[in-house]
């Protein structure tokens, strides 16, 4: 018995020592279909769900080359998690591999985030529906909450971090300066602290090093470059030829088809301006969209957000997806084919704002691919995200306030405080700093709550 029991674990040891098959690309897609259905948890949970599936699982690239290619996408605006999705399907399977990662990693979240747009916008006013919305608004103020805690706690470090983004706080909340002039301001500082006090600065754009090696992986180590990701200026001339191209077609055909003031191509302007100030995840452009969307533009009212917030929790793929129901309530609420097809235009806005919103990190990685290593490290990059980070953390803490504020006093300062939002936001903060729940148990059982209350009163 003993004897059978070596011979195994030796063969597990002599597989593991040999890289697996190759992966075909058919193979491929189905896994990145499959993820984009149970990517839960936030970049940090789909992260995870990618290092165990594809380096510890699968053995389809190494622990090492993993945190390389992350290092990178965490520099860069946007969704890290995606473009972790596109950069490792471009590294397989060459431009069609990336395309077909990244576009899956979102689409099941598209469609999913219509169809709970639609039953909130045709069916919002249904107890039952109205219930669970009580119940998830004091729910979403914790999450926020939850957010710059969690950001701040890895991102400031001593005083000089403290003070950017104390003073970031103060920028949005007492002078309403806008997001994007916060966001330059912070990555100057850092960039100068970078040179000025490098120490202070070195901290950003890190996620350890490599662990314990799953064993040999097919893009391994010592694996050499393949000859697509190699760096050559005409390549990168040819890609950013080619991405300009095809954002200039989409926002041409806008205004061709609708007009420059069109919803639509406000749309796309707008959501290629936030695509490329997403710094620091999701809740740090939410600011930004918030200010456009609802302060500027008109698409939906600061409730719609908060509801919109919750929707985008509650469902898999990147969070700033809840820029889909933005796209999908302003398409509706503005009636853009007429009344008679109110889900049309709703769900064709929310199309165009997925399309402006993840162009630019597909762009990003296929021009700067090649470049991982001279960027990975570097503190000439990472210093700017360090400081960017840091101010991040006081733009969420005013949005916090901020959605406290509507929830707790829905009618102003001058209406009824509502103590049953108050407690539920308690709870939920409490179930999320003090007993580690996660955000959709969070909101899965304050919807709950708010559905019992709306039977019982």
């Amino acid at each position: 018995m003993g004897t059978s029991q070596q011979k195994i674990s030796d063969n597990v040891q002599v597989d593991d020592m040999l890289p697996p098959e190759p992966v075909t690309l058919s193979q491929a897609f189905w896994y990145w279909l499959k993820l984009g259905f149970i990517s839960f948890g936030g970049p940090a949970g789909q992260i995870a769900i990618m290092h165990q599936d594809l380096v510890e699982k699968k053995r389809w690239i190494s622990e090492r080359r993993f945190l390389h290619a992350l290092n990178y996408c965490m520099v860069l605006p946007g969704p890290e998690a995606q473009q972790l999705a596109v950069y490792l399907g471009w590294m397989m399977h060459k431009t069609w591999g990336g395309i077909i990662a990244g576009t899956l990693f979102v689409l099941p979240s598209l469609f999913i985030l219509i169809f709970l747009s639609w039953v909130y916008l045709a069916y919002g006013n249904v107890p039952a529906v109205a219930g669970i919305l009580y119940g998830i608004k004091p729910a979403v103020t914790a999450i926020v909450l939850f957010a710059a805690y969690r950001i701040g706690s890895r991102a400031l470090k001593h005083g000089v971090l403290w003070a950017i983004a104390g003073a970031a706080f103060l920028a949005i909340f007492a002078f309403n300066v806008p997001f994007p002039v916060i966001v330059l301001a912070a990555g100057l500082i850092g960039y100068m602290g970078g040179k000025v006090a490098p120490q202070k600065f070195a901290t950003g754009g890190g996620h350890g090093k490599a662990g314990k090696s799953a064993g040999a992986a097919l893009i391994d180590d010592d694996t050499p470059t393949p000859e697509h990701a190699r760096f050559s200026w005409a390549r990168l001339l040819r890609v950013a030829l080619a991405g300009i191209t095809l954002w200039t077609m989409a926002m041409l055909l806008l205004v061709v088809q609708f007009g420059t003031q069109s919803t639509f191509t406000q749309m796309g302007w707008f959501f290629t301006k936030a695509a490329l100030l997403t710094f620091g995840g999701a809740y740090a452009v939410l600011p930004y969209v918030y200010q456009g969307a609802v302060e500027h533009y008109h698409w939906l009212t600061t409730l719609q957000m908060m509801d919109g917030l919750a929707l985008g929790e509650s469902t898999p793929g990147p969070l700033i997806m809840v820029v889909a129901f933005v796209g999908f309530v302003g398409g509706w609420s503005g009636a853009l084919f007429g009344p008679e097809a109110l889900f049309t235009a709703a769900a064709s806005a929310a199309a165009v704002v997925t399309f402006f919103t993840f162009l630019p990190s597909f762009i990003f990685i296929f021009l700067g691919g090649p470049l991982v290593e001279s960027t990975h490290g570097d503190l000439k990059f990472t210093a700017p995200l360090t400081g960017i980070t840091a101010a991040v953390v006081g733009v969420i803490f005013n949005l916090a306030l901020f959605f406290g504020y509507h929830v707790l006093w829905p009618k102003g300062f001058a209406g009824v405080f509502d103590w049953v939002s108050a407690l539920i936001a308690l709870a939920a903060t409490i179930a999320l700093f003090r007993y580690k729940r996660t955000v959709i148990e969070v909101i899965a059982v304050c919807a709950v709550l708010g559905l019992a209350l709306k039977i019982i009163l």
